[in-house]
């Protein structure tokens, strides 16, 4: 049975995939927190999320048939990008099944006209701009959970102590994923951001060096950043994704995340948290990884 529009309800209908990562769930607790929001957790495994006031939601990029009933009666929607060759298709498509009043908001990456118009952040943009539906873009630098994720630097850390990364001595405007949902929430709910294009960073742009520096108290252990090269940087890694780790961290050495912007402050009105805060914030983790 199809459900109520959000005019019959009275509440928002607000569609966040990628429920389950860095930005989707601080983005669904933030809109969660608002009575007049109806907040769909989309996730290819419903069961899996378990965040109060949000509805596990059916979603996955590798399901089309899926969609119309993801997206049926949503006023607005938040779209992860897919890290695959064919996430600008797939985005394009997605928005077809949404109605032309829709308001979008795409998460993609820092500076992606980096890549020339016929690259692939590039036309994933082009399609959020190009479906007829008032859009908002995010583009953040680093997120700092790559520091507390398993699947990116936290066990190496705990492990050997070092943080390998191919900087070629450039800086980085660490950001914190909660700083992209505020955002995010803004743009999904309040007038005046459509058609913006936000690059988004933390409040100081850091050496690796002093961003191990920084890392070693909340590890109560010495961190030490090593110099590595892409190769060895993207080593186990293979096919689109590989291609892609190693652009972005041709970026990083070109000083694409570098920049410092004050967007999150602009937008939300208060100041980006700083890496210092985010490891306060985290160290409990940090240090049971390290045991």
């Amino acid at each position: 049975m199809q459900r109520p529009n959000s005019a019959e309800s009275g509440m928002a209908r607000i569609l966040v995939t990628g429920v389950r990562g860095k930005t989707g769930v601080p983005l669904t607790e933030l809109l969660a927190a608002r009575n007049s929001i109806e907040v769909l957790g989309g996730s290819s495994n419903p069961a899996t999320v378990g965040i109060d006031g949000v509805r596990p939601t059916a979603f996955s990029w590798d399901d089309p048939s899926g969609w119309p009933a993801a997206t049926d009666g949503v006023d607005a929607v938040y779209v992860v990008r897919p890290d695959r060759a064919d996430a600008p298709e797939l985005i394009g498509a997605l928005l077809t099944e949404t109605s032309p009043r829709t308001r979008v908001v795409l998460l993609s990456e820092r500076e992606a006209d980096y890549e020339g118009p016929d690259g692939w952040a590039p036309r994933a943009e082009r399609a959020v701009r190009d479906s007829g539906r008032p859009w908002t873009i995010l583009r953040p630098s680093w997120f700092m959970q790559v520091f507390t994720d398993p699947r990116f630097y936290r066990d190496q850390i705990a492990s050997t102590g070092e943080l390998a990364f191919p900087t070629g001595g450039a800086t980085v405007a660490w950001i914190d994923a909660r700083d992209i949902a505020a955002v995010a929430e803004r743009a999904l709910l309040d007038e005046g951001h459509v058609g913006q294009v936000y690059e988004l960073s933390g409040p100081e742009s850091l050496s690796l060096p002093r961003t191990a520096q920084l890392l070693s108290a909340a590890a109560g252990r010495p961190v030490v950043h090593r110099e590595v090269t892409i190769d060895q940087a993207v080593a186990g890694t293979e096919d689109f994704y590989r291609d892609l780790s190693v652009l972005t961290f041709e970026r990083v050495r070109a000083g694409s995340f570098a920049k410092v912007t004050d967007t999150v402050e602009r937008v939300t009105g208060r100041p980006a948290r700083t890496l210092q805060a985010f490891i306060a914030d985290t160290e409990p983790d940090l240090r049971r990884a390290s045991r």
